[in-house]
């Protein structure tokens, strides 16, 4: 269930900008957030908490733990 919440959270927040550009500002690999995307993969702590900060968002609205 949280992996799918996130992967959609995850969608709607990176909007227009590709994939690419915001793996390079978050600081992760680009074929991991594309698995992350695809719930190809579960998400680590360090990148969770990589991609809330860069969001600006609280972990628990990411994976579906609240709805704000």
């Amino acid at each position: 269930m949280y992996i799918e919440k996130f992967a959609e959270r995850l969608k709607e927040l990176i909007g227009e900008e590709s994939i690419s550009s915001v793996a390079k500002k978050i600081g992760i690999n680009q074929q991991t957030l594309s698995r992350y995307l695809l719930c190809q993969r579960e998400i680590g702590l360090e990148n969770l908490c990589r991609i809330a900060d860069y969001f600006h968002e609280d972990l628990d609205f990411l994976t579906g733990r609240k709805d704000y």
